[in-house]
């Protein structure tokens, strides 16, 4: 399955592919990928990309909740400035707990920001009870420059704003989640 680029009302671009060995585009998300006050262990999953174009100059990496109980989404995790060279990450490359500022298996180069729990790292899926079935769309983006120059404690939201100007093309995987699916 092919999940359609939920970013495309901003401008149609390209989609080039994106894999992963712990979560399958339109499947549940694995107990691992869940928060640890939902059971799981908050990590995020191994992410492989291929067939970006070949005038990209870096990635970046976002991960959105469009049915979080907000009015706005809930932002998982939002990484910026991964160079060209960068075309997988393993799994829990998102953990405060490895590195320093830039989660576990990232390069010093990448850029963090604040997650919605205001942490640099990837936030595990933790729908609240009563909410239905929730949306996880962990989004590659191959940019145009090596690097975005924002502050490094913006939101997600400005991360988003400067990547409408400068995608190239996107990469998709959307799984899913519900209130207890990681017992």
């Amino acid at each position: 399955m092919t999940t359609p680029d939920p970013l495309a009302r901003f401008g149609a671009v390209p989609q080039f592919t994106l894999t992963s060995t712990d979560m399958t585009d339109g499947q549940p998300l694995a107990a691992a990928q869940f928060c640890v006050d939902a059971g799981g262990l908050g990590q995020s999953p191994q992410l492989t990309w291929s067939g970006f174009p070949p005038e990209t100059k870096s990635f970046a990496i976002t991960v959105y909740d469009p049915d979080a109980p907000t009015g706005s989404g809930f932002w998982h995790w939002a990484v910026g400035n991964l160079p060209v060279t960068v075309t997988s990450l393993p799994t829990d490359a998102g953990s405060a707990r490895v590195g320093a500022s830039t989660g576990g298996a990232l390069p010093p180069e990448a850029l963090v920001l604040p997650n919605e729990t205001r942490q640099a790292s990837f936030a595990g899926a933790g729908p609240p009870e009563g909410t239905g079935t929730h949306r996880y769309q962990f989004i590659v983006h191959a940019v145009d420059v090596p690097v975005i120059e924002i502050d490094p404690q913006s939101t997600p939201a400005v991360l988003g704003f400067n990547l409408h100007f400068h995608t190239l093309a996107r990469a998709v995987l959307e799984a899913t989640g519900t209130f207890g699916g990681a017992r």
